[in-house]
């Protein structure tokens, strides 16, 4: 019987990496190639200029304009369209078989957005919880209500 390989995803909106498990007693190991990070910038930091100005639809008087979208939270989304394309990739190569997910919770609202629908149907967890600080070494921890490491 062929072992199913389990891909634990462990992201947030700046940083991210994929832990393998491959059969019970065989423990993890991080999979070379998988891991993603971005430099987190503040606010202040991406807009250096300030707001555009506009006239009034009614009279002359001009006001600041209001940024559309939050270019924090659009980087933190593009951010994770990058792992879910790798991870898509992957996963249509026969890279591996089911998906846990550890991920903030905004990471994970965006993930499920561009995840492909057969990755999505291999999911066998995903827990709002971002570990990305937590050495490999105590992901086993975290994994013990889900899975026999």
């Amino acid at each position: 019987m062929k072992p199913i390989i389990t891909w634990i995803l462990i992201t947030n909106g700046y940083r991210s990496r994929v832990i393998e498990h491959s059969a019970v007693g065989s423990g993890l190991k991080e999979v070379k190639g998988m891991e993603l990070s971005d430099e987190v910038l503040s606010m202040s930091e991406i807009m250096t200029d300030k707001p555009g100005r506009s006239f009034s639809t009614a009279g002359t008087s001009r006001s600041a304009m209001q940024q559309r979208t939050n270019p924090v939270d659009k980087r933190e989304a593009d951010f994770i369209r990058l792992v879910a394309d790798n991870l898509n990739k992957k996963f249509s190569n026969k890279g591996f078989d089911r998906l846990i997910i550890f991920a903030s919770p905004s990471s994970m609202g965006d993930l499920r957005k561009v995840l492909s629908e057969d990755l999505q149907n291999t999911i066998y967890a995903e827990i709002d919880k971002d570990l990305t600080k937590v050495p490999n070494a105590q992901i086993a921890k975290h994994l013990k209500d889900i899975m026999v490491v």
